[in-house]
């Protein structure tokens, strides 16, 4: 009788992605990547809090794209309640990858 060839485990598609060298001793990104984040987190911060709150009591301001938000009834709350709702998810999401783990 034969002996059967097993089965050799192929790399994942992830071990065969281009992945930069990152080892190197003093790494770290440009500071304009996070001045970047930090100012596009306070420009969201800001339309939001507008869009929200704010434009309620102001009257329009001219700016086509504030009036918008300022008239939306609905949509302007989407964008703000992804952020809690997508953290409920991910949070169930992590406790059942635990319980499935652990099991």
């Amino acid at each position: 009788m034969r002996p059967r060839p097993t089965h050799k485990s192929q790399p994942s598609w992830f071990s065969k992605a281009f992945l930069p060298d990152r080892s190197q001793a003093g790494f770290r990104p440009s500071p304009a990547v996070g001045y970047g984040i930090l100012a596009a987190s306070v420009l969201f911060f800001l339309l939001g809090s507008y869009a929200v709150f704010f434009s309620a009591f102001f009257p329009h301001t001219g700016v086509w794209a504030l009036d918008v938000l300022a008239r939306d009834t609905h949509y302007k709350y989407l964008a703000i309640m992804l952020i809690p709702a997508g953290t409920g998810f991910v949070i169930a999401n992590w406790v059942g990858w635990q319980y499935y783990r652990n099991s």
